[in-house]
C-alpha cells in the first residue's frame, strides 16, 4: 500500500516537474490561441452591451457577472471536454465544426447588415418594463449566445495548439478560457459604467471634471453604436476568414481556388508595396474574407426566411 501510494506520489512530482519545465511553452502557446481568437472576442464584447439596454444601474454589474460565469461554465465544463475528446478521437470533425462557426458568424453578421438596410425598426422596449422575468431572459439568452461563440474561441485556440501534448493544450485552453473571459466581460462592464462615471464626474466642482462628464454621458451612444459596427465587421471578417483557410485546407480543386487566388495577391502585395507591404497585404485578405463572409452569410439568411416565411404561411 505504502509503495503503491509512494509511486503516486513519484508520478505526481514527475508531473509537476513537466509542467513546470513546459510552462514557457504553455504561456507561449495559450499567448498565440487568444491572439489568433481575438476577431471573435471582438465580436462577443460588442454583443454583450446590447442585452443590457433598459437595465436599472444597479443591476447592470450582478447581470454582467452572472453572463460571465455562465461563460466560464460554457468554456469550462462543456467546450473544453468536449474539444479535447474530438481533438484526440475524430481530429477530423474540428475543421467542419470550425467552419459550421463560421458560417453562423456571417450568418449572423449578414443579418445585422440586411436588417438595417431594411429600415425595420427595433424593439426598443426598457428590459425593466418587460415584467419580473426580464433579467433571467436576459441572462440566459446572453448566455446561449456566449455558448456558441465561445465554442468558436476555444476550437479556433484548439487548432493553435493542437500539435502539443494533451496537458499543455488542457492548460493552455484553461488559460485562454480565462483571459478571454475576464477580457471580455471586462471590457463589458466598464463600458456599461462609463455613463455612471460620467455623471459623477458632472456633479463635481471643477468645471473640466464637469465637461469631462458630460462629454463622456453625451459620447457613449455613439461609442457604443461604433462597437456594434465593429462586431459586424468583425463577424463578417472572421466567418469568412475561418471558411476560407478551412476550405483552402481541404485541398480540393476548386474548393482550395478561392484561397490560392486570395493568398497569391496577397504576397504579391506584401512583396511589391515596400514598408506597406504588410498592412496592405492583410488589408487585402481581411476585405476578401469580409466578402466571403457577407456573401456565404446572405444565403444562409435567404435560406433561414425562406424556411420560417413558408412554416409561418404553414401555420
Amino acid at each position: 500500500m505504502m509503495g503503491g501510494l509512494l509511486g503516486l506520489l513519484d508520478d505526481i512530482a514527475a508531473l509537476a516537474k513537466l509542467s513546470v519545465s513546459s510552462l514557457d511553452d504553455v504561456s507561449t502557446a495559450a499567448g498565440r490561441a487568444t491572439a489568433k481568437a481575438a476577431g471573435v472576442v471582438v465580436d462577443d464584447t460588442a454583443v454583450t452591451p446590447q442585452y443590457l439596454q433598459g437595465i436599472k444601474a444597479e443591476r447592470e454589474l450582478p447581470i454582467v457577472k452572472k453572463i460571465a460565469l455562465g461563460s466560464i461554465r460554457n468554456k469550462l465544463l462543456i467546450i473544453l471536454p468536449v474539444a479535447l475528446l474530438l481533438n484526440h478521437f475524430l481530429p477530423m470533425l474540428l475543421p467542419i465544426i470550425l467552419m459550421l462557426g463560421g458560417t453562423y458568424l456571417a450568418f449572423e453578421g449578414a443579418e445585422k447588415v440586411w436588417h438595417r438596410l431594411s429600415g425595420v425598426e427595433e424593439d426598443k422596449t426598457p428590459a425593466v418594463m418587460k415584467g419580473p422575468e426580464a433579467e433571467k431572459r436576459i441572462v440566459s439568452g446572453a448566455i446561449r449566445t456566449d455558448l456558441i461563440l465561445s465554442a468558436e474561441i476555444m476550437v479556433i485556440a484548439l487548432s493553435t495548439v493542437a500539435h502539443q501534448g494533451f496537458w499543455s493544450q488542457l492548460v493552455s485552453l484553461i488559460v485562454v478560457a480565462l483571459v478571454i473571459t475576464v477580457l471580455v466581460y471586462g471590457v463589458v462592464a466598464g463600458l456599461i459604467r462609463m455613463d455612471d462615471i460620467g455623471l459623477r464626474l458632472a456633479q463635481k466642482e471643477s468645471a473640466a471634471m464637469k465637461k469631462l462628464g458630460r462629454g463622456m454621458v453625451a459620447a457613449m451612444p455613439k461609442v457604443l453604436a461604433a462597437i456594434a459596427l465593429v462586431g459586424t465587421v468583425a463577424m463578417l471578417w472572421v466567418g469568412g476568414h475561418i471558411l476560407l483557410v478551412n476550405l483552402g485546407a481541404e485541398g480540393v480543386g476548386w474548393l482550395n481556388a478561392p484561397y490560392d487566388w486570395v493568398h497569391h495577391i496577397e504576397l504579391d502585395i506584401r512583396e511589391s508595396a515596400g514598408t506597406l507591404g504588410g498592412a496592405l497585404g492583410w488589408s487585402f485578405n481581411t476585405l476578401c474574407s469580409a466578402i466571403i463572409g457577407f456573401g456565404v452569410g446572405s444565403v444562409v439568411v435567404a435560406i433561414m426566411h425562406m424556411a420560417t416565411g413558408h412554416k409561418a404561411h404553414a401555420e
